[in-house]
This record gives structure tokens, C-alpha cells and sequence, in this order.
């Protein structure tokens, strides 16, 4: 546990509160970045800043992976913090209780910075402080927050949004790259690349910054038709069959075709080929791959067979759109819903 007093008052101060089924990647980031940057060298001392873990009860809180972490203070002064970082994690059981919800808003009254880590934002919203707002959501829960409220702007092409006093992140390394952010903001550049250098990250990412797997913002309201393009983008390198997929939902394949004939006005196969052709559109972008990974990544059997289906899809060829990036940002920007 961290020293509880420092001779000269932290420049920053965080604290975190996290919910059930919590994931460690983002909240272990953020907070390294937090340790390295508080104090000369690896030593953690609080000095600098200072980082608290903040719960209703001292009960402990068990992680995704089934690790356990016991929060050490109450929350009783949120107004001491600079921020409070809400880190999440599992979307199946993991209801912010009513009390949470209301540290959350009392934090929002005191004009403390509410960040939503992970699928923590999704805590945020149902707290009612979201409204308005851009909230950032990993690409995988795009239609979870769509389907959660139509008050907030989901956001799945970018690593972090800052919306005044509302930070949002899609966690994962993400939250390397938003710590980094906030120790600048409060302790300048130099502390951040310190912190960087030891966690021997070479460079770090803006808010701006996209995701490394692109949302197909495909929205449908059916909850079977959901479920299947989940399946779908989770198995880009190896598609599954129709039928696979019908499996995984208890439909019959005829039904999952008809139902997506209705939602999507295309068949499942379709969808799912402009899927894969949009991820490789991305990657074209984004990376410096080459065609024939881009190809077997998207579950393509050779180049061949990707550039031909490329091409009658987007117009051009992928080495065309590659050595032309403005035309092939238009085409990722006129192209969000895969209007096909």
C-alpha cells in the first residue's frame, strides 16, 4: 500500500473505483504509469501524485481473470480527487449497483473528472451524467452502448475522448496512452516520457488515434442478428459457415438468412465478406502489412482472391487505395454503415 502523506502536496491525485468482473490490463496501466511518474527513478514513492482505490465496503473486488483487489479508503471526499477513474470490465452481470451509481454522481456534482476505463463508461451513463455527450466504447460494445441509451454519441474509431470533465477510453493498452495524457496535463511531458521509458513504451498514442480493430457500426435491432455479427467480427481470419453461426444463436440457417434479409436488407454471407473487405480497407491504412497477410487475416484464401473482391467492392484495387490514403479515408468515412 502506497505511503499516505507526502511533505508537499501531490500534483495529481487519482483515485479508482472499480466494478465487478473489472479487467487488469487497463487498470494496471494506468496506474504503472501513475507509480512511475510520482517519484525519482522506480521508487513509488508518492510524491509527485498519488493514486487511492476507492469502494463502498473493504470487500474485495474480483477482476475478469478472477484476481481480487480490496479497495483501501471510502467514498466519502471525492472532492479531494482530480479524477475518478470507474474501470470495468465484463458487460454480462456486471450492473453498477445503485450506490456506485451515486458516487458517481456526487463525484459529477464536485466537479471531479469522471473517467470511464473500459466498459466503465458504460457505468457512467447509466449514472445519467453522459447525456449529450461523446463517449468512447471499444469497437466489440459499439451496439451494447447504442442499445444501452440514445443520449450519448458512441465513439469506436478512436483509443480515448476527452468531453470537459468526461474522459472516456475503450481500455485495453489504451489506458497507457490516457494516463500519459493526464500526468502531461498536471505534470508536463517530461515526467509522462520518463514513466514511458521504463514501461518501455516507444511512443504513445493521442485520443485520436485509432483503434486497432475497426467498427462495422452495422446497427440492428434484432438481437439475434446482434449476436451473429459479434460472431462474425470476432472470427475475421477464419469465417464461419452459416450454419456455424445459426448454431451459436439456436436459429436454423434459414432463419438467421431471413432474419438478416430483413434487418440488414443482405444475406449473412454478404455481410460478412464486407466485413472482412472493410477490415482489409483499414488495415491498408493503418498498417504496413503486406496484401497477401491483409488477405489471410481477413480470412481470404490468397491475394488474388482478396484484390479481385476488394476491387468490386471500393472501385479500385488495394494497392491502388493504398498509395492513395485522402481516397481511402473518404471511402472508410462515406462507408461507416457498410451501405453496400
Amino acid at each position: 500500500m502506497q505511503e499516505k502523506e507526502t511533505e508537499n502536496a501531490p500534483g495529481l491525485h487519482v483515485a479508482f473505483l472499480l466494478l465487478p468482473q473489472f479487467t487488469l490490463t487497463p487498470f494496471s496501466s494506468m496506474i504503472d504509469i501513475l507509480r512511475l511518474t510520482a517519484d525519482e527513478g522506480d521508487q513509488s514513492r508518492p510524491i509527485r501524485c498519488r493514486w487511492t482505490l476507492i469502494g463502498l465496503t473493504d470487500d474485495p473486488v474480483t477482476s475478469s481473470c478472477g484476481v481480487e483487489i480490496k479497495p483501501w479508503a471510502d467514498c466519502d471526499d471525492l472532492g479531494q480527487y482530480d479524477y475518478l477513474v470507474v474501470v470495468g470490465g465484463l458487460l454480462k452481470g456486471q450492473q453498477a449497483p445503485g450506490p456506485v451509481l451515486d458516487v458517481i454522481r456526487r463525484a459529477a456534482q464536485q466537479k471531479v473528472r469522471l473517467v470511464g476505463l473500459c466498459t466503465g463508461s458504460f457505468a457512467l451513463v447509466r449514472a445519467g451524467i453522459m447525456k449529450g455527450r461523446r463517449c468512447c466504447v471499444s469497437w466489440y460494445h459499439h451496439n451494447d452502448l447504442l442499445a444501452l441509451s440514445d443520449e450519448v454519441t458512441p465513439v469506436s474509431s478512436q483509443m480515448f475522448v476527452v468531453d470537459g470533465h468526461r474522459i472516456t477510453c475503450a481500455g485495453g493498452t489504451g489506458a497507457i496512452d490516457l494516463a500519459v495524457w493526464m500526468v502531461e496535463q498536471h505534470l508536463g511531458r517530461g515526467v509522462a516520457q520518463k514513466a514511458m521509458r521504463i514501461m518501455q513504451v516507444d511512443r504513445v498514442r493521442g485520443g485520436t488515434a485509432a483503434q486497432p480493430q475497426p467498427s462495422t457500426y452495422l446497427n440492428a435491432s434484432n438481437d439475434r442478428v446482434r449476436k451473429a455479427l459479434i460472431i462474425i467480427e470476432q472470427n475475421l481470419s477464419t469465417p464461419l459457415k452459416v450454419q456455424e453461426i445459426a448454431e451459436q444463436i439456436n436459429v436454423s440457417k434459414r432463419h438467421l438468412e431471413r432474419l438478416f434479409l430483413t434487418e440488414l436488407g443482405h444475406s449473412p454471407q454478404t455481410i460478412s465478406r464486407e466485413i472482412r473487405l472493410h477490415h482489409g480497407l483499414w488495415q491498408l491504412m493503418h498498417t504496413n502489412r503486406s496484401i497477401s497477410d491483409i488477405a489471410a487475416d481477413c480470412g481470404f484464401s490468397d491475394a488474388a482472391h482478396f484484390s479481385r473482391l476488394f476491387s468490386k467492392s471500393f472501385g479500385e484495387p488495394p494497392s491502388t487505395l493504398r498509395a492513395a490514403p485522402e481516397r481511402a479515408n473518404d471511402l472508410l468515412a462515406q462507408r461507416p454503415l457498410l451501405q453496400l
